[in-house]
This record gives C-alpha cells, structure tokens and sequence, in this order.
C-alpha cells in the first residue's frame, strides 16, 4: 500500500465508527465519508489507488460490519431482514473479488445500506410504526429502485468513471 492508500483506509476505517454511536446520523456519516474516497485521491496525489473497485469493497467491509453489529440490537424481525441483506451483499462482493465484473455489483445491489438506513431512522425517530402493509411495500419499492439505479449508474452505466468528482461537484453546483 502507499501513503495515499494508507490515507485513503485509515479515514475510511475511522469514519465507519460514528454509527455504532449514533445509528441514522453515523449511517449518513458514513455514506459521506465512503464517497469522499474520490475527493481524496484527487487531492492528495500520494500515489494513487491501484485498484479503485477492489480497494473500496474491502473497505467497504468495514463499514458493513459496523451496521450489521448495530443491527444486533434491534428486533428480531429488523435482525432477520438485515441479516439476510447483509449476506446477500456479502455473496456479491466475494463474486465481484472471484470474476473482477463490475455487473456483480449491479446483480447483487447493497440494498443492506439503504435497509440499514431506513431501520435506524425508524428506530431512532420511532418512526413506521403504525403504517399499512401497503405503505411498507411501497417505501420498500421506492428505497429498492434509488438503489438500483444507483447501482446502474455506477457499475454498469459507468459514465462516473469519466469524471473527476470535482468535476461532478461542479456540475452539480451550477
């Protein structure tokens, strides 16, 4: 590893702490913190990173890890869903790390973070309690599809790879 790699980990790994603290505000924390890694490399200029895709899944562990011991101390049924999530994206890094496809993102999305997300509001909020099975099923779509195309937009559409991300910024800005 070099020094910008190095850096680039030890935020990484350190940013994934807030949320075993404060679940829904550590979990957008980290989501930040996960996307500042393409600030950082075109900031620091230490190096590089060698294999982006693979650099980011295995730190991307870290903070996966951090949500699923946080999800341990919900209910069980909150446990049982996540879990199942988590496992899910787990199988599809491994295959992403074994075939080096970027499409085995886009097949197994990490629909665990948005799930995470979604049940740390909930229970720090004690927000959907009360809502109707179709209610349910409908922020189930709605949260599924943003992560689907998110998923596309990145891994299989792959126009970001094209960009700087203050290049990106900018154009957000404008």
């Amino acid at each position: 590893m070099n020094l910008e790699e190095i850096i680039i980990a030890i935020v990484r790994i350190i940013g994934s702490l807030p949320v075993l603290f404060s679940p829904f505000f550590g979990g957008l924390a980290v989501i930040a913190i996960d996307l500042s890694d393409l600030f950082l490399m075109q900031s620091l200029q230490l190096g590089g990173v060698s294999n982006y895709q693979q650099f980011d899944k295995i730190l991307d562990c870290f903070y996966l890890v951090t949500f699923f011991i946080v999800s341990r101390r919900w209910d069980t049924t909150t446990k049982n869903i996540l879990t199942g999530l988590f496992i899910y994206r787990l199988i599809g890094m491994i295959m992403f790390e074994i075939f080096s496809e970027r499409l085995v993102l886009f097949i197994f999305p990490n629909f665990f973070e948005f799930a995470f997300i979604f049940f740390a509001y909930k229970f720090q909020f004690n927000r959907f309690n009360n809502i109707s099975i179709n209610s349910k099923l409908a922020i189930i779509v709605i949260i599924g599809s943003a992560k689907i195309m998110h998923e596309y937009v990145l891994h299989v559409w792959q126009e970001l790879d094209n960009h700087t991300a203050m290049e990106l910024l900018r154009k957000i800005i404008e």
